[in-house]
């Protein structure tokens, strides 16, 4: 059998009184009297807080079997508050980050909203390293027909700095990442919140994971922070095997690239990234990256790269660079450096003036931002910007010549909903030169650029290249996505304007081994048509350990 409901009718002294608290929501159905009887404190306190200080239950009567009659004397609505601080206690410029109308030893604000200002005086102080800081509002009377002052008293108000920092599980974390990039450094005011919010950051990390929360002891005359950290893999190996048919002895032909990224090895966050390409055309590509955060403890870092490439046995050329790098942010990095660019023709049977022995040296500036998606492990990365530019002077035999370098890469993940998702990459790249060689110039193309072509096998002094997937995820695992690329190139040394087009399809299945990339592409020009003896097939494997 089910309990019968109580009902609760609150009255005033008279009719503007009952208005004033029917405008106060409260609740009236009840399962039983003790229920209802919390109620009506907490009304008595909302009135309170809107003003009515005075306010006062008169009596609680019993109309039937199911309903009871409250009735209240609201009295006088008092506006305002006076509160009387310590300024050795709380200081007069957190008052003012909080309200407005601050004096020497008082401050002036709505009955409403003391509520809410003490308790965010009370943040303020726990921010600034008194965690156990408790306010109190003594001493409260009338002061005039419409305002009320008080004093306001603080307990427990030491100041309490963080005094040691232990990691747990990776204690060979790298230090300078707490102090740059976490921000958390000995000596600052203890704030779990800002702690908190701070060590959330970890998962921006690719080489360690926060396991579980904080923890702080607190001793008599010192704090410490416990964070709880593992070391994750963070290595990758990336390659891929390309196919495609010559179109002159229409044989099968193979082509691919590797590309191994060792992260943390060493515990200093360092990375090291191994590149080599080889595709059909005769083109090798050798490139070594190392990467080191936070040199000497300080917000600096550095990148030393060097890129060998070989054209079959037409020129080599050696691009050393050297780049000095600062974190504006946790994401978001800012690089100046220097590439030092040698080209050398090594044809001793056939001498072309289009390919001659060169160097330069360019000066660079660089803008890099990412930002990742925690919830993904197909799609780890949502966001990527890297912006240079760069001036030099190439030097050949009899002359000089003012140069410089332009190249945007960027993509963007659209999230429709749980399985469905748009990619977008764009890709430019110039060289702006009174006259061209053909060994300086840029080249394109392959599953890295635009699908359906050779790697690297397209030629500019400008290019500028889209690709689109729409991405449908079968489960957490798979997923399979368009292939619409589309590009437009310039060759300023034969004269050549184009446009290039890519279509196919594409899947993607994450494997013990890694995340396994299957593309299928045709690639045509603008006045070309479709041939599916230009198709390629490119595999990819990235893996990660």
């Amino acid at each position: 059998m089910q309990a019968q409901s109580l009902n609760l009718i609150v009255k005033g002294g008279n009719e503007i009184e009952h208005k004033l608290i029917d405008s106060i929501s409260y609740k009236k159905i009840f399962t039983n009297y003790k229920s209802l009887q919390t109620e009506l404190s907490t009304l008595q306190l909302n009135l309170q807080k809107a003003g009515y200080i005075e306010s006062q239950l008169n009596f609680t009567t019993k109309q039937n079997d199911t309903t009871y009659i409250a009735s209240f004397s609201l009295k006088k609505k008092y506006y305002t508050i006076y509160i009387y601080y310590d300024e050795n206690t709380i200081p007069k410029s957190l008052l003012k980050s909080i309200t407005d109308d601050v004096h020497s030893d008082y401050f002036v604000t709505t009955i409403q909203k003391s509520e809410s200002i003490l308790k965010q005086i009370n943040s303020k102080l726990i921010e600034n390293g008194q965690p156990f800081s408790a306010l109190k509002l003594e001493n409260l009377k009338k002061k005039s027909n419409t305002s009320l002052e008080g004093k306001l008293s603080i307990s427990n108000h030491d100041k309490r700095t963080l005094d040691n920092i232990i990691v747990k599980g990776y204690e060979n974390f790298p230090r300078t990442y707490l102090k740059h990039y976490l921000e958390l450094n000995q000596g600052d005011p203890f704030d779990l919140n800002t702690i908190n919010k701070k060590t959330a950051f970890f998962r921006e990390l690719k080489f360690a994971n926060q396991t579980k929360l904080p923890e702080v002891l607190f001793t008599n005359d010192s704090t410490s922070l416990y964070l709880y950290i593992e070391k994750t893999k963070s290595n990758s190996f990336d390659g891929f095997i390309g196919f495609s048919t010559n179109e002159i002895s229409n044989k099968l032909e193979f082509n691919g690239y590797l590309n191994l990224i060792l992260t943390n090895n060493l515990n200093y966050g360092e990375t090291f990234k191994l590149i080599y390409k080889s595709t059909n055309n005769e083109q090798k590509t050798f490139q070594v990256n190392i990467s080191t955060p936070y040199l000497f403890g300080s917000p600096i870092g550095a990148e030393l790269s060097l890129n060998i490439f070989k054209k079959d046995s037409t020129f080599t050329t050696v691009n050393q660079s050297a780049d000095l790098f600062y974190q504006v942010k946790k994401n978001q990095k800012v690089f100046l450096g220097i590439n030092a660019i040698k080209s050398n023709n090594i044809s001793s049977i056939i001498q072309n003036p289009l390919v001659q022995d060169y160097n330069v040296n360019f000066y660079n500036l660089k803008y890099e931002i990412i930002k990742r998606q925690y919830n993904s492990l197909l799609f780890p990365t949502n966001f990527f910007l890297n912006l240079k530019v760069g001036i030099g002077t190439r030097k050949l035999t009899d002359n000089e010549e003012k140069q410089s370098i332009f190249n945007i890469k960027t993509h963007k993940i659209f999230n429709l909903n749980n399985r469905n998702s748009f990619y977008i990459e764009l890709n430019t790249a110039s060289i702006n030169s009174n006259n061209y060689l053909n060994n300086e110039l840029l080249r394109f193309g392959g599953i890295n650029s635009i699908r359906g072509f050779e790697e690297q096998g397209i030629i500019a002094s400008f290019y500028n290249v889209i690709k689109t997937e729409y991405r449908y995820t079968l489960n957490s695992n798979i997923y399979v996505h368009s292939i619409i690329d589309a590009a437009y190139f310039e060759n300023e040394l034969t004269n050549i304007k184009e446009k290039l087009f890519g279509f196919g399809l594409g899947l993607g299945l994450s494997t013990k081994a890694g995340l396994l990339i299957l593309n299928y592409a045709v690639g045509k020009s603008e006045n070309q048509n479709f041939k599916l003896s230009n198709s390629k097939i490119h595999i990819s494997l990235n893996a990660n350990f």
